[in-house]
């Protein structure tokens, strides 16, 4: 049996799981994710629940972990409340969230992008550092965040191919290599899996919060990196590069991550947004023109 994820479904899982809670009003949020749906709980709470049954191994995950990393990081990150079991027809488990007030990160709200930028890599430098000890290894949970890259070679190497009409593929190709040419060899670190803007939240102008953990695992922080080229120009994104200190290599593997989905979006492999086609395009040129440029 499947269910839609709508308000209605919220309500009768609220009434019947949490009463103390069945007279706060529901309605869904602004922007909600592609992994979850997201609704409002009151004034002070948010209720997120798995739009499929992939994404529900992320559920205990981020109710285990988020309260373990939080006190080591200087920005909010959600705050689990209650953990919802399945019923009412819908088949996964759920969470309850304390909500985070802040406006997405975008051009128009980020008023310095450096600023922006090493806000964002001192939040990633102290995730780096929080001691790993029995943390989940990157795999199906994160999608292979922090995994090898290698995993998602055959896609790459299709899209290539689809788009050989539209691109530089040589460059690209070059790009892949590098990016594929040698692993992270240090001990595993936290990696949130999906630092995109629309996982970052400002307020006043400055960054507040990092929010959605679903892809969250310890392995190679490459993955996190990809920042640096959907969203940051090249003054910031130097600025985000001297303030994580990372080595070469770990930046051509992040280089490689951003181009891998940049590519299946423009080749419009399954899963992908066609939408964000034109986005994806300009990232794969600030890619090459990064790479040219010998960064």
């Amino acid at each position: 049996m499947t269910v839609s994820i709508d308000v209605s479904l919220i309500r009768r899982l609220i009434d019947s799981q949490f009463p103390q809670w069945a007279n706060l009003p529901i309605k869904p949020v602004e922007f909600s994710g592609w992994d979850n749906r997201t609704f409002h709980l009151g004034n002070e709470m948010s209720v997120r629940l798995p739009s499929e049954a992939f994404y529900a191994l992320q559920v205990e995950k981020e109710q285990h972990w988020l309260p373990y990393l939080a006190p080591h990081l200087t920005l909010s990150i959600p705050s689990p409340i209650a953990k919802g079991e399945p019923a009412e027809g819908y088949l996964w488990p759920w969470s309850i969230y304390r909500w985070i007030e802040g406006q997405t990160a975008s051009i128009e709200c980020v008023n310095d992008q450096s600023l922006f930028a090493t806000a964002l890599a001192k939040f990633l430098v102290e995730l780096q550092a929080i001691d790993t000890a029995d943390g989940p290894p990157a795999g199906e949970h994160s999608f292979y965040r922090g995994g090898p890259l290698i995993t998602y070679d055959a896609e790459v190497q299709k899209a290539i191919k689809i788009l050989a009409q539209q691109t530089d593929t040589r460059t690209l190709y070059s790009i892949w290599s590098e990016a594929l040419a040698e692993s992270w060899h240090k001990n595993p670190v936290w990696v949130h899996g999906d630092i995109a803007v629309g996982n970052l939240l400002m307020r006043e102008g400055r960054l507040y919060a990092v929010i959605d953990f679903g892809q969250l695992a310890v392995g190679d922080p490459a993955c996190d990196l990809v920042i640096a080229w959907t969203f940051l120009k090249k003054a910031s994104r130097d600025v985000f590069r001297k303030a994580l200190q990372l080595d070469k290599a770990t930046w051509a593997r992040a280089r490689g991550w951003a181009l891998w989905k940049a590519l299946i979006v423009c080749a419009k492999l399954p899963g992908t947004n066609p939408l964000d086609s034109a986005k994806s395009w300009r990232v794969i040129e600030e890619i090459i023109a990064d790479y040219n440029n010998g960064d």
